[in-house]
């Protein structure tokens, strides 16, 4: 379900906000959620966070890999654009 561009969007609104915060890890708010529909269930995004101690409800930003990741069916998963056939 996710395009490319909402992808990018939220990956480059992550690096802009670790730019901002100066910080090691950061956990925002989701300011996506109803601008971006696939982000809705995710209540805050946290950037740079380690998977193994960041809430498995909400999305990570991981900017070494340049990354997103949710929890889905016990385990980590990278977000991908949505592989349409026309």
């Amino acid at each position: 379900m996710p395009t490319k561009e909402e992808i990018q969007k939220v990956m480059q609104w992550c690096e802009d906000k670790k730019k901002e915060r100066g910080r090691i890890y950061a956990i925002e708010r989701n300011a996506f959620r109803e601008e971006i529909r696939w982000t809705y269930r995710f209540p805050f995004i946290e950037i740079d966070r380690p998977k193994e101690v960041a809430a498995k409800t909400n999305l990570v930003y991981d900017s070494l890999t340049k990354s997103l990741w949710q929890y889905m069916n016990n385990d980590w998963r990278r977000i991908s654009e949505d592989a349409r056939i026309q």
